[in-house]
């Protein structure tokens, strides 16, 4: 099997699709958690800051999922496959909350009245949260298995991803969104609202904290092969290590009332987390519950080798560009929220 550098294509190409799935969760994150707590912002003003906050980089964020979505289609097609046949009524109705989130953030603003911007944000807030929920919903199925045949199909009934475990997963996911989108919220905003900010991101963190812990004691009582990984390579303890100590730090970051730091550190627990999962998971990219023998991993589910090469050419290129275009985003808009007529 050919390598570069030593490491097989597919783990290359693996490594690759977390990286960008990791960035999607980080930054798409703290977008989605922004619109879950928009509810809490009461006054009008405070809900158009909110929104002014995200507005020059919520959809250029999106970008990260779409190269995701491809990433998984051209380097392991295979599993691309089973993963949208077995998760289609949550793949929808998580695309369904990426039109109307998108509907309601241009469209608020479009009349003055009361009502119609109350309906828009009623929308706005519902979808972000069907959103995160279903993000979290597939990845609690991915970790823990659906039933594949000899042929590497979904062999369900289409709703086995409702089961206790990817609920938790769902809850948990929307609460650190929450936190992360307060924290983003709080930078960016001054006065009033940066104090009732401060109040939420405060809250959320322990929703986060709360649902976390509850999850993390159903996944080492009731799934256990998600912890095989860890207790056969001791060196990865410095995984949740590493999670425990930034979680750690972002009330302490708070109370500092330095949420720069503290967006560091949920951003470093966001990537920390997904990278426990691909670690304990690895190999695998998706078990076959019924039958550990028929799940698909990097090799079995991966396009061609000179596919892989192709690919690994094209993301070593075209991967960095984005980021490169992401970071200019963020600089130009960085510092305070200032409201202008162009304003949403």
């Amino acid at each position: 099997m050919e390598t570069f550098a030593g490491i097989d294509y597919q783990v290359w190409w693996f490594l690759v699709f977390g990286a960008v799935i990791s960035g999607y969760a980080i930054l798409d994150g703290f977008d989605l958690g922004a619109g879950a707590l928009h509810l809490f912002l009461e006054k009008e003003e405070s809900r158009r800051i909110a929104l002014n906050a995200i507005g020059p980089v919520w959809d250029g964020n999106e970008v990260w999922l779409v190269i995701g979505g491809g990433a998984l289609f051209a380097g392991f097609p295979v599993a691309y496959a089973a993963i949208f046949s077995a998760f289609y009524v949550p793949f929808m109705i998580f695309i369904v909350g990426l039109i109307w989130r998108g509907v309601a953030i241009e469209f608020r603003s479009k009349e003055p009245g009361i009502w119609w911007r109350k309906i828009w944000d009623i929308i706005y807030s519902f979808a972000s949260i069907t959103i995160a929920l279903s993000l979290g919903l597939m990845l609690g199925n991915v970790a823990l298995g659906i039933p594949l045949n000899e042929l590497h199909e979904y062999a369900g009934d289409g709703f086995e991803f409702i089961n206790p475990f990817s609920l938790l997963v769902a809850v948990s996911t929307v609460a650190i969104f929450m936190m992360h989108g307060a924290i983003f919220l709080a930078m960016k905003t001054e006065n009033r609202l940066y104090a009732k900010l401060s109040l939420l991101a405060r809250r959320f963190t322990i929703f986060f904290v709360v649902s976390f812990g509850i999850t993390s004691m159903y996944t080492l009582l009731y799934i256990p092969h998600l912890s095989d990984q860890l207790k056969q390579n001791p060196l990865l303890f410095l995984l949740p290590l590493g999670m425990f100590i930034a979680i750690a730090n972002i009330p302490r970051q708070i109370k500092r009332q330095q949420f720069g730091y503290a967006f560091i550190s949920s951003s470093i627990t966001i990537s920390l987390l997904l990278a426990l999962v691909s670690f304990e998971v690895f190999p695998t990219l998706l078990r076959a519950s019924n039958d550990p023998q028929l799940s698909l991993t990097i090799y079995n589910s991966a396009s061609s080798l000179k596919t892989m090469k192709t690919l690994l050419l094209i993301a070593a290129i075209g991967t960095p560009l984005i980021g490169i275009y992401s970071s200019f985003v963020f600089w130009t808009f960085k510092g305070k929220v200032e409201m202008d007529e162009m304003s949403y």
